[in-house]
């Protein structure tokens, strides 16, 4: 009872955030549920004050759903299924998040940005938007209005990305298959990607790019492993230097993200149980359960943010979103273009 007592207030309300968000997210699937979370979660902010008692619980569900959410992000992964489909697409997706990761650091280094929002919106940009995102962010420990105003720039190119690229591939002229991985490898976010697709098959009767598009996404999805892992390695490192003499300081159980390990189990988990038969849609439970935990946790990270503090700061985010954003298109073109696809 005094758990429920703890967090109950603060989880019952991101409960009732996340729940008109998870429906706005279904009718309008370009925008999404987490980022009309986040506008939720700041507009309630600008006007609810008594936030002792719900604290506790907002916190949690900032940092622990979010991790819940991204471990059950992990059953959505067939990992055969993306290794015999997603191998094409391979040499690309690895250029394209390569870019990303250095536009941004160089960026990072010339427009002297906070080091975790350049790392959300590299990230972001180069794997899969807001679960990227949810996933790096506690290993980077960053703050709330970090992660809303990350969110917050991905967003904005998502929205740019679904409705110029169908356009812009007829203009180019793409094959089927080439808007397909273009679509994959260049637009961030799944629900962005699926939308592009969907856009350009409407356009193009018959081309199927749907199920293309969004295996090259779920293949690009797989980076979250070695990207978090590696910034991990890094944090613990530079925690363990940090400590100095004093080793008894240090913990590696405090500042190692052991739920990418239970991302990756999970991973390995639906790849065993379906190549033994069993269907993929027992595993859909968890993805849309992982989604809306999502929701949740961006209702919370909305509650926590000033709005006018985000508002007044976004301008050097914005920019390096558009950077990174240009370089992914530009280098996924010109992959296509090298490998002969295009």
């Amino acid at each position: 009872m005094t758990l429920v007592k703890k967090y109950g207030p603060g989880l019952g309300l991101c409960l009732a955030l996340a729940v008109p968000s998870w429906l706005l997210g279904k009718a309008f699937p370009v925008v999404g549920g987490p980022v009309f979370a986040i506008l939720l979660g700041m507009a309630v902010a600008l006007f609810y004050k008594k936030k002792d008692r719900t604290q506790a619980g907002i916190a949690f569900t900032s940092k622990k759903v979010l991790q819940y959410a991204v471990i059950l992000l992990g059953f959505g992964l067939n990992l055969s299924q993306i290794a015999q489909v997603g191998a094409q697409s391979l040499p690309i997706i690895v250029s394209t998040i390569s870019t990303s990761l250095i536009v941004s650091f160089l960026l990072w280094k010339v427009m002297k940005l906070p080091g975790n929002t350049a790392t959300l919106i590299g990230v972001g940009s180069s794997i899969c938007g807001g679960s990227a995102i949810a996933a790096t962010a506690p290993v980077v420990e960053a703050d709330d209005e970090e992660i809303a105003q990350s969110i917050s720039v991905i967003f904005l190119f998502n929205i740019a990305a679904a409705l110029i690229f169908p356009t812009l591939g007829g203009v180019l002229g793409l094959s089927d298959q080439g808007f397909g991985l273009f679509a994959g490898t260049a637009v961030n976010d799944t629900s962005s990607v699926t939308a592009a697709a969907a856009a350009w098959d409407g356009l193009h009767p018959g081309a199927n790019t749907l199920d293309q598009a969004t295996i090259v996404k779920l293949t690009r999805t797989l980076a979250i492993i070695p990207i978090t892992l590696v910034l991990a390695l890094w944090r613990t490192a530079k925690a363990k230097r940090a400590g100095g003499s004093g080793e008894s300081t240090f913990s590696l159980k405090k500042v190692f993200p052991f739920f990418i390990l239970f991302f990756v189990l999970a991973s390995v988990i639906t790849t065993v149980a379906t190549s033994l038969g069993t269907p993929t849609s027992v595993f859909q439970p968890f993805k849309e359960l992982s989604k809306f935990f999502i929701i949740m946790a961006m209702g919370a990270i909305g509650l926590n943010t000033n709005l006018v503090k985000l508002v007044r700061t976004g301008g050097k985010p914005i920019l390096l979103g558009a950077c990174c954003w240009v370089a992914i298109a530009g280098v996924s073109l010109g992959m296509q273009h090298v490998l002969g696809i295009w």
